[in-house]
């Protein structure tokens, strides 16, 4: 593409840096067939490359506040980074978008009404205790949800159908050590909201990675990976809750050394990764953010590049495999999940479109409800089609998403920790229960 920035803009290191990220885009195209608002819509200003067009204009005339359209379609972005799987030239797009959308929220201005909603979601859901108390009032609304509408409506509907105590897991500073000798050593990011939603999901990474002989450090400072408030411009909480979790892994490597940092929120696990590029411009957590980015890994991607799950006997149950956008585009992390899965016994489906977004991503269900519950549906009707015994993910997000699935869905981690001993989930169905 071609740009047309003056040397002064040049001299702009984020300017710099999407005129580097533009000039590879060829106008090729490939992008708008796996952008789920482009499915929706057909909008070109809804996909990729014309939201790639928008952001060079914007940026070209800096000295103007964004418009209104350029505003609007940047934020019915998903950010599910399908596109870059697509993508032939190897455009950066997340970071490119990351760009334009700090570049309106400096210069341009929100209603008061979109204002107060993201300045609310980025007090509560980075603070488990607080977000956990927000859900009951959430939950009790449920049945007036339908008295509603919008945002509002969201809000009410996300809400889990069973509220769960909130989890100690993170709670304080822990160490979890397995039977033996330990051989290996991790942290473990507790997590803000899937600490206020499930619980079981830490339970059973840590049970499961004890059984095979890691032994899991939790600390709690490391209580927000930063995502869901930067995914709302909210730079300045989104870097603080970086800069803590940062800080409280670098001791603990530095002092008893980590082989990994493991994530069990995929959204998660994509921000950390990015902490080498986020924090860049740090000068006192550069360096930290780069140590901390390469320790990064997926729980599955722990699991299996350790090769530590031994293989189980083949089971009669068929599990559908739901790709969450941040794991397979995001990390890159495709075959793993399904690999460890199918070395458990388990057959493995996965759904029509399995590239395509559930309309989850981060609080976009929130912030875009019409779109967002589009591709619920799609996603759901999809997944209910597989017929499968039990549905599987591994992000909170897209499982909360899809509840109402017809088969019971829950975190990769929790079916694996069965499977190898551990805990029986409530949602697996006895027929499921009856093969181990």
């Amino acid at each position: 593409m071609q740009t047309h920035f003056t040397a002064e803009q040049l001299a702009k290191p984020h300017i710099a840096e999407a005129d580097s990220i533009l000039r590879k885009c060829v106008h090729c195209g490939f992008c708008t067939a796996t952008c789920p608002t482009f499915v929706l819509t057909g909008d070109e200003r809804d996909s990729p490359r014309g939201r790639i067009w928008m952001i060079r204009d914007m940026l070209e005339n800096d000295s103007e506040v964004p418009s209104q359209e350029t505003s609007y379609h940047l934020d019915r972005c998903l950010t599910c980074l399908s596109c870059t799987t697509t993508c032939p030239s190897g455009v950066d797009y997340m970071h490119l978008v990351d760009i334009g959308r700090h570049h309106i929220s400096e210069h341009g201005k929100r209603d008061w009404l979109d204002a107060t909603l993201r300045k609310l979601l980025g007090t509560l859901l980075p603070r488990a205790s607080l977000f956990h108390k927000a859900l009951f009032f959430a939950w009790a609304a449920r049945p007036l949800a339908g008295l509603f509408s919008g945002r509002l409506r969201a809000m009410i509907s996300l809400a889990p159908k069973r509220l769960r105590p909130l989890d100690k897991v993170g709670a304080t500073d822990e160490r979890y050590r397995p039977n033996d000798y330990p051989a290996k050593r991790v942290a473990l990011l507790a997590g803000c909201a899937q600490r206020a939603i499930n619980p079981d999901i830490n339970a059973a990474t840590i049970a499961l990675l004890n059984r095979f002989g890691v032994e899991v450090v939790v600390k709690q400072k490391a209580y927000c990976c930063g995502a869901l408030s930067h995914h709302i411009n909210d730079e300045k909480g989104a870097k603080a809750a970086m800069r803590s979790a940062i800080s409280s892994w670098a001791e603990e490597l530095h002092k008893d050394g980590l082989d990994a940092i493991i994530v069990n929120t995929s959204g998660c696990g994509t921000t950390i990764k990015d902490y080498v590029n986020l924090l860049k411009d740090d000068p006192a957590y550069a360096d930290l953010a780069q140590e901390i980015s390469a320790l990064a890994k997926d729980v599955t991607e722990f699991l299996y590049d350790a090769n530590l799950l031994t293989p189980l006997s083949k089971k009669q149950v068929t599990i559908g495999y739901h790709a969450a956008c941040s794991l397979q585009h995001g990390q890159k992390i495709t075959s793993a999940p399904k690999a460890l899965l199918q070395n458990a016994g388990f057959d493995v489906v996965t759904a029509k479109e399995s590239h395509l977004c559930c309309g989850s991503a981060g609080v976009y269900n929130v912030l875009q409800p019409e779109m967002a519950q589009q591709l619920q549906e799609r996603k759901i009707n999809h997944l209910n089609n597989l017929s499968a015994d039990v549905i599987v993910a591994g992000n909170l997000g897209c499982i909360n998403q899809l509840a109402d699935v017809e088969a019971p869905i829950m975190h990769t981690i929790e079916l694996l920790d069965w499977a190898y001993g551990g805990k029986t989930p409530d949602q697996l169905p006895q027929t499921v229960t009856n093969s181990r």
